[in-house]
């Protein structure tokens, strides 16, 4: 998609357990002296990480980033769809984990809870230009105010609150990890999402458990063979977390 609608390439990099990219394994990739290869333009970073279990990258790390792309010509993109997680989780304002970008999205669902949405933003010229790619692949909405409502309620109003979700994964992370046939997958959750796992002697597979879990009322996300993300959200109250446990706990009785 990226390289058909872009005419990009994409080289990815491994990233750290904490969901960082090692600034020298960056430095090493950046091309463009060798005719061979194409030319590198643009870092992208994700913050919250999520499949290293909703890490968080510090404002100090993303500064580092933004110096080293404007060291070597590039522009730093930052996907924050859980970027207001991040913040909450290190006691910040946000704007102190997107400064060093030229580039932002958020969402407005996921954490903060609206019911779709997310939002691009950067330079005046920037968007200018992305409202015309946008028009050109078929994008754009009438009458969107509504929604558009929705999302002011969750900048205005779900941003403050994040901390609970974050409170109520630690709670269920601790529940969860205390069954015997059950084992964390990153450890301790940093913001709202718990990955867990199935231990080696559990005969039964994720997508077995998922279906038992589901006939109790539980649904859980599969991202392995073995293994689950759960994501906490201002839908999911004390009262969830405890039924949830106990549905794990039923089924893998």
């Amino acid at each position: 998609g990226v390289s058909a609608l872009g005419g990009v390439f994409v080289n990815t990099l491994p990233n750290q357990p904490d969901g960082s990219i090692a600034l020298g394994d960056l430095e090493k990739a950046i091309r463009g002296a060798d005719i061979h290869q194409p030319i590198s333009r643009l870092i992208i970073l994700e913050n919250t990480h999520n499949r290293c279990g909703g890490t968080v990258l510090n404002a100090g790390y993303t500064r580092r980033v933004g110096e080293l792309a404007r060291q070597n010509g590039l522009r730093l993109h930052l996907d924050g769809a859980r970027v207001f997680n991040a913040a909450a989780a290190l006691q910040v304002p946000v704007n102190q984990l997107t400064e060093p970008a030229d580039s932002v999205t958020f969402c407005l669902s996921k954490g903060l809870c609206a019911p779709v949405g997310s939002v691009l933003c950067g330079s005046k010229e920037f968007i200018k230009k992305a409202r015309r790619v946008r028009k050109m692949l078929g994008g754009g909405m009438r009458q969107a105010g509504v929604l558009a409502a929705a999302g002011i309620v969750a900048l205005e109003q779900m941003t403050e609150r994040l901390v609970e979700d974050h409170q109520r994964a630690r709670c269920l992370a601790e529940g969860l990890f205390q069954i015997p046939a059950l084992q964390p997958t990153f450890g301790m959750p940093e913001t709202n999402m718990v990955f867990v796992s199935l231990k080696d002697e559990v005969a039964k597979n994720a997508s077995q458990i998922a279906e038992e879990l589901f006939q109790r009322g539980i649904r859980v996300g599969i991202t392995g063979p073995k293994t689950f993300r759960l994501v906490l959200h201002y839908w999911i109250g004390d009262e969830d977390v405890e039924k949830t446990i106990t549905a794990f706990r039923d089924v893998l009785s």
